[in-house]
């Protein structure tokens, strides 16, 4: 499969079946805490009202200390991307992968042309490598699927005038304290940091996500957006989820993931004939099997789902994405996966 054969609307619930356990997904196990579960269910009472977009934008504006015009209420984070592909118009418009394609998509589906800049094991940022008469970077952070986090350095190095630089940080809650997001930052020159609610909260069915910008762009986004994008449900779960105990929730949810995470990448270490990208941070592992791109499928019948690797650029088929999960779970899909390469 050629870089402009991939099928870049593939995503992880395209692997899932009836009976296997799901590791392709990234949205936290278990679905949405109590309180938000609660919070959702109280918001039911106002659906015969149009969705008011006010405080949940106050709420996320405050969560990040920016102005509420820099803050614009998306449809999942994936509707930012098709709102930046509707309104911007670049003339050279850059991919970093492997990473999520939906940017790469909602830009070729709305007629850009894009380069793609693809990174190499261990998929650690190299700024060099960006064209410098890029007017569009696209780079993910922590980036999905590698899981690796580049260090705010070296994507501020790749701002400047005239460019747009659109960083993803759809996981950057997965890491305490959130030390390289630039989701605060309103000095560099044209930058747009997208970030989601629906993996961390376990609400994926809910779609709410949201961009930070200049107040300028937000507008010009807005005006391609359609009215009432985003349900009161939606807007309940922002405002409830961007509040300081919501914060520190997340904060402990992280350090636990993280624990989860060690756990995981030891067990795969100790197998022959797996590679795993060094230094993850989010929710999940790139690994490789060498050779054997066989592994995926052998783990669904062993009653195991993994996210195929193949439809990112820069990645084959020997590739594939497994979510951390729970240590039972985690030893389980060892196992299963020792067995396939014996």
């Amino acid at each position: 499969m050629t870089l402009a054969e991939l099928d870049l609307r593939h995503h992880g619930d395209a692997e899932l079946a009836p009976g296997l356990i799901d590791l392709a997904v990234n949205v936290r196990a278990g679905g949405a805490p109590p309180w938000l579960r609660a919070a959702l269910a109280d918001s039911l009472a106002d659906l015969a009202a149009y969705p008011d977009a006010g405080p949940a934008r106050a709420a996320v504006a405050a969560r990040h200390q920016r102005p509420v015009g820099e803050v614009l209420l998306t449809s999942g984070a994936a509707e930012f991307f098709v709102l930046l592909a509707r309104a911007l118009r670049p003339q050279c418009a850059v991919v970093v992968h492997p990473q999520f394609t939906e940017p790469e998509a909602a830009l070729r589906a709305a007629g850009h042309p894009v380069r793609r800049v693809v990174l190499r094991w261990p998929f650690t940022l190299d700024a060099a490598a960006v064209p410098a008469d890029a007017d569009l970077v696209v780079v993910g952070n922590p980036t999905n699927p590698t899981s690796v986090l580049h260090p705010a350095g070296a994507l501020t190095s790749l701002a400047r005038p005239g460019r747009t630089l659109v960083i993803d940080e759809a996981f950057a809650d997965c890491v305490p304290g959130e030390p390289e997001s630039l989701a605060a930052r309103r000095d560099l020159p044209g930058l747009v940091v997208v970030r989601s609610l629906t993996k961390t909260w376990g609400v994926a069915g809910l779609r709410i996500g949201y961009g930070l910008a200049d107040a300028a762009v937000i507008e010009r986004l807005s005006a391609a957006q359609p009215l009432w994008a985003v349900s009161t449900p939606a807007l309940v779960a922002a405002t409830a989820c961007s509040g300081n105990d919501a914060r520190a929730e997340v904060n402990r949810w992280a350090r636990h993931l993280a624990d989860d995470r060690t756990h995981l990448a030891a067990l795969l270490a100790g197998i022959p004939g797996v590679d795993v990208v060094p230094g993850a941070a989010a929710s999940f592992l790139l690994l490789r099997t060498a050779g054997r791109a066989d592994a995926r499928e052998a783990l669904r019948r062993r009653g195991f789902a993994v996210r195929r690797g193949d439809t990112f650029p820069g990645l084959g088929p020997d590739w594939f994405r497994a979510a951390v999960r729970d240590p039972d779970t985690s030893t389980r899909f060892a196992e299963a996966l020792t067995e396939v390469l014996a």
